[in-house]
């Protein structure tokens, strides 16, 4: 395999990779009725009139399962932080004694966790949409490749059938992620 043609490999498998990491991401965000930490990841503080991520200027705990506890660093934020937590729309409104901020999360309905499937499967797709694309332009790279080393036909052809592989590969990854996923929120 000339050095061309492991480079499309390569490049292509690790956009692939980072589109299921992408998706990760979104999952780490979704409310399962479950206290999850990741769910402050977007939440930014103006302090000192820098937007910072919140779980960098606090420690956040799960209490109980269904609980945050949120302890800034810096006490004189504590309000701040209230007003961001408010702000994000996280479903949940924060209680604050002083000292730590608290998000209860409620179980959610039967409904929301329907509407939250729907969100799990729609992130599932947007990350099947972004390796189709990565493997047209792969598909796109190789016809490249071909007239540039004037490859054989049966070389493009078996190479075709290896970019298809790895992307059924990284698809079928999203759709057991996926349904994980959906399980875990679903499950009462």
């Amino acid at each position: 395999m000339s050095e061309a043609l492991e480079e499309l490999f390569l490049f292509g498998e690790e956009k692939m990779e980072k589109a299921i990491l992408q998706m990760k991401r979104e999952f780490a965000s979704v409310r399962t009725g479950r206290a999850n930490p990741a769910v402050l990841d977007k939440v930014m503080v103006d302090y000192y009139g820098v937007p910072t991520q919140l779980r960098q200027m606090s420690q956040v705990t799960v209490n109980e399962g269904t609980t945050l506890v949120i302890t800034p660093y810096d006490k004189t934020i504590l309000k701040d932080i209230e007003k961001a937590l408010i702000k994000a729309e996280l479903g949940v409104a924060p209680n604050s004694d002083g000292f730590c901020i608290r998000l209860n999360f409620p179980p959610l309905t039967e409904e929301r966790r329907k509407e939250t499937a729907k969100d799990v499967k729609k992130y599932g797709e947007d990350a099947k949409v972004v390796i189709r694309n990565i493997r047209r332009d792969m598909v796109d790279d190789l016809k490249k490749i071909e007239k540039d080393e004037n490859l054989p036909e049966d070389s493009v052809k078996d190479n075709q059938d290896k970019i298809q592989k790895l992307t059924d590969k990284y698809v079928g990854i999203v759709d057991s992620l996926v349904s994980e996923k959906e399980k875990e929120v679903l499950t009462v």
